[in-house]
């Protein structure tokens, strides 16, 4: 793999001074900076290593971010034009979707969440809208696997408790499985919508349509768009954990935004007010008042943020930039917010830790907190939300290079019936034996609820940890939040 491009050399030269040097009136210099961040947190990645599988991220990191990482770098390629990672993104993206081409790879299942599998689908569904190199023929395409997994996600809607909605675990023996999660839900409404509006089939804004229903009803997202964590099913989801992420917020910016995109009239006039609104709560609630800087006001607050509650921010800054481009009438509003931001990670992108924890550059690591100097607190969640902070404020308000649609240039080919049930893959395990480690679930938040019943979630510490449990009908397994 080469790391050789110009921009990448202009991001090593705007480094050098301690800092990663940017002016947000130049697209070379953003694509500078943003390259210099690229290079590092490729430099994270070993399953293209000779060993090492494809797509996998080492430890401590759980599949679900990798999943994310990659869709970072889809957009990188998208917004800056550098190719550098596009060979090693595609055969991530293809060697973990799984024999059922679904990205429930053999390697994850025992302790997949929804969320776990959404961020991947995400990533092809945006692989899809950005036109990145399609697949050979014979393998899976971007957009038949993210329709795979919204076949999937209308399986498992589950009426029979709290009268809808996606559980986060997908199996029952994950500790989990009783809650149901907005982030999870947030993932199928987020694919649903930018499938309408890719295809023009009504059915997926329908599905859309019904988890924002489903969500408002049980006040999951209430009358002031604060968009809490979940709520069990223990009580009929009359129970709430009231944490409040970035990443929930944005997920149904991003969604709302598509289907402002795909509707017209009165429709289109809702999902306006429902954009403006995910907007103004998030304004308040997570960017401090006095500098416009984005706190994760769940963990940061008390200086106790995991790997997974790191890389939170960029994907909101993920979807501010993909708001900005579906629905233009945030562009005033949302663009100076991403470069004050963009701005405040180059800043303390400066890091020079040990090569155990940063392969890249000295001088260009970049730390978790943006409020002040480099905070020490390296890894892909802090780096890859400086990248994205940087490469979506390339965005223009006249911009004409908007996500395609099938009508609009989009290329890759679909498959409406991918995903179909195959009952043996949800039930047939092997025996686990005492050596297999229990992977982590996606974070939905520092979740340690007390509902009726006694439903815990517990947290999950940031070493790697090995449990074999007693047999309890049949063997489970138990799956660490975070």
């Amino acid at each position: 793999m080469k790391f050789s491009s110009p921009v990448f050399s202009l991001g090593l030269l705007a480094s050098s001074v301690g800092a990663i040097q940017v002016n947000f009136d130049s697209d070379e210099s953003i694509k500078a900076a943003a390259s210099t961040v690229a290079f590092g947190l490729a430099r994270f990645y070993t399953g293209n290593n000779t060993g090492d599988t494809p797509g996998n991220l080492p430890d401590p990191y759980f599949w679900w971010e990798a999943g994310a990482m990659f869709g970072t770098l889809v957009d990188y390629w998208f917004h800056t034009g550098d190719d550098s990672y596009n060979a090693m993104t595609t055969q991530a993206l293809l060697h973990q979707v799984g024999d059922d081409r679904d990205y429930m790879p053999t390697n994850q299942t025992r302790t997949l969440g929804n969320d776990d599998q959404g961020f991947w689908a995400m990533a092809a569904m945006s692989a899809a809208e950005n036109n990145f190199p399609n697949p050979p023929p014979d393998q899976p395409q971007w957009l038949a696997l993210a329709q795979a997994v919204f076949n999937e996600y209308v399986d498992r809607w589950d009426e029979e408790h709290c009268d809808g909605g996606l559980r986060w675990q997908i199996f029952q023996f994950n500790a989990g499985f009783e809650y149901k999660n907005t982030i999870s839900n947030g993932c199928f409404f987020n694919i649903a919508s930018r499938l309408a509006r890719y295809t023009g089939n009504q059915t997926y804004a329908d599905w859309a349509g019904k988890v924002w229903t489903w969500l408002e009803g049980h006040e999951l997202i209430d009358s002031e768009y604060n968009v809490f964590d979940g709520a069990g099913i223990v009580d009929e989801c009359a129970t709430h954990d009231k944490a409040q992420w970035t990443y929930n917020a944005g997920i149904y910016l991003h969604g709302a935004a598509a289907l402002y995109d795909y509707t017209n009239g009165s429709a289109k006039a809702t999902w306006q007010t429902r954009i403006e609104g995910l907007i103004s709560r998030t304004r308040e609630h997570f960017f401090d008042k006095d500098t416009g800087i984005l706190v994760e006001r769940a963990c940061e607050t008390f200086g106790n943020c995991n790997n997974d509650q790191q890389s939170f921010r960029g994907y909101l800054m993920r979807w501010f930039g993909a708001a900005m481009q579906l629905a233009p009438f945030t562009y005033d509003t949302l663009m100076p917010i991403l470069r004050t931001n963009a701005a405040a990670a180059a800043r303390q992108c400066t890091g020079s830790p040990p090569a155990s924890q940063y392969r890249g550059p000295p001088g260009t690591a970049c730390g978790f907190t943006w409020t002040g100097s480099f905070d020490g607190l390296v890894g892909v969640g802090p780096q890859m939300s400086a990248l994205s902070a940087l490469q979506y404020t390339l965005i223009k308000k006249a911009d004409t290079a908007v996500p395609a649609t099938a009508l609009t240039g989009g290329t890759s080919v679909g498959d409406v019936n991918a995903g179909a049930r195959d009952e043996e893959k949800l039930v047939t395990f092997d025996p686990i034996t005492m050596g297999e480690r229990v992977a982590a679930g996606f974070a939905t938040s520092a979740i340690a609820l007390s509902l009726i019943a006694a439903v815990v979630f517990m947290m999950r510490d940031e070493t790697e940890i090995e449990v074999r449990m007693e047999k309890l009908e049949g063997e489970k397994v138990v799956k660490w939040g975070v």
